[in-house]
């Protein structure tokens, strides 16, 4: 075998191998190859094994000195283009406002949509761009970026064109999602509004592909269980993948909505209980959940390790907005889910590589496999489980892209 580049002195070579989501204890199926080297061509991985069973040749190598080797992670569920700030909130809430009060005080989500929406084009990607590169530096080299602070059509295209820019500037594959996040406030009639959502402005983000998926927040105070089918239906007429927002205070039905409707995910969790643990469990749903949010907010963890138990596939993303989840560390939201959702160091690695995969619809990465993109992540150290062990230093050292190493 020739390749292009041999990487040697991996003390370490960690991944899951074969297509598709792990479900419950397959979740902790990782191989761990010691020893090992990786070898690369046209910025594909042409070959992995042990050091002593290469038997080609290659046009440059790299000696990694002993570090190890995983996956690049993926970060399923992130809203990181917004203006503004949530600073006020997180003063009056740490004061002991309830989140009601603050809204009520114009504070909250609607403030973040009044930032953004006054904001151009220009100033969302120059903004949003330092945190993809806070995401990349974490080792998430797939990212999906939600709208959701536009709440009229065109200022959810505008939000959605900047994603577009943004992906050019950035190494970093992003995978952009139309939100429907909550109703606006002076929106007297929703089902007027629903209407405009599904004539108006799904059709034109199908058409100009600005978005691969509709996600739907399905709350109490947010969207209810029939106006976010008539919208996920919608989306699935023009080719979209659909994913939901749900069970993040209250059980409203958003889970057995997603799970019924084939959906990719459901995101959140923190109210679910155990009999939903058994319909995720039987279903091609993954269970996304956002352990940064119940750090920022003190609310109660999504129950991460009950889901696996029932043989559910769990995904972990930061949710990185400027809210809930201030987290711009795609490895340390697998260090929060081993900390807060009971997750095991295995379990956290295939939720944020494999598993966060199928939450965005990829079925070829998060792996370190011959054949795939050649996305992995060099640490600091020669033990991989110092990857979700760290906390408040990065342990990545290398983030590489198509057989490339990324100028950070």
């Amino acid at each position: 075998m020739k390749a292009d580049l041999l990487i040697t002195g991996i003390s370490q070579l960690v991944t899951a191998k074969g297509r598709g989501a792990r479900h419950g204890a397959a979740m902790r199926e990782l191989e761990v190859v010691e020893g090992a080297s990786l070898a690369i061509t046209g910025g594909l991985i042409a070959w992995t094994g042990k050091s002593c069973e290469w038997a080609g040749h290659a046009s440059e190598t790299v000696d990694l000195e002993g570090r190890a080797v995983v996956p690049a992670l993926i970060d399923p569920h992130t809203h990181a283009v917004w203006a503004g700030d949530r600073l006020a909130d997180f003063d009056a809430r740490t004061s002991g406002k309830s989140y009601e009060e603050i809204l009520k005080a114009g504070g909250g989500i609607r403030s973040s949509i009044r930032a953004t929406a006054s904001a151009t084009q220009e100033e969302l990607v120059r903004l949003a761009a330092p945190r993809m590169a806070r995401l990349l530096r974490s080792g998430a080299t797939t990212i999906e970026v939600k709208s959701g602070y536009g709440f009229e059509p065109y200022a959810e295209i505008a939000m959605l064109e900047a994603i577009q820019v943004l992906r050019a500037s950035t190494p970093a594959r992003i995978l952009s999602t139309l939100l429907i996040h909550i109703p606006p406030a002076h929106v007297q009639d929703r089902t007027s509004y629903i209407a405009d959502v599904c004539n108006l402005l799904i059709p034109e983000v199908a058409n100009k592909k600005l978005a691969v998926a509709l996600d739907i927040f399905v709350e109490q105070e947010a969207w209810h269980v029939d106006e976010a089918e008539v919208m996920l239906h919608c989306a699935r007429q023009h080719g979209m993948a659909i994913k939901l927002h749900s069970e993040q205070f209250q059980r409203v039905g958003g889970l057995e909505l997603g799970i019924h409707m084939g959906a990719l995910s459901v995101d959140h969790l923190e109210a679910c209980v155990p009999e939903q643990f058994e319909l995720l469990a039987a279903s091609s749903t993954i269970a996304t959940i956002l352990p940064g949010v119940s750090l920022h907010l003190g609310i109660a963890a999504a129950p991460g390790r009950q889901l696996i138990d029932a043989g559910a596939a769990v995904a972990v993303g930061t949710d990185l907005n400027p809210g809930s989840s201030p987290l711009f560390s795609a490895a340390a939201a697998l260090a929060l889910a081993v900390r807060l959702n009971g997750l095991t160091t295995e379990e956290a690695l295939m939720a944020g590589t494999v598993n966060a995969a199928c939450a965005v619809g990829l079925i070829d990465a998060g792996r370190i496999e011959a054949g795939l993109e050649a996305d992995f992540l060099v640490l600091e150290g020669r033990d991989w489980r110092e990857l979700i062990y760290i906390l408040g230093a990065n342990p990545v050292r290398e983030v590489w892209i198509h057989g490339e190493k990324v100028e950070q």
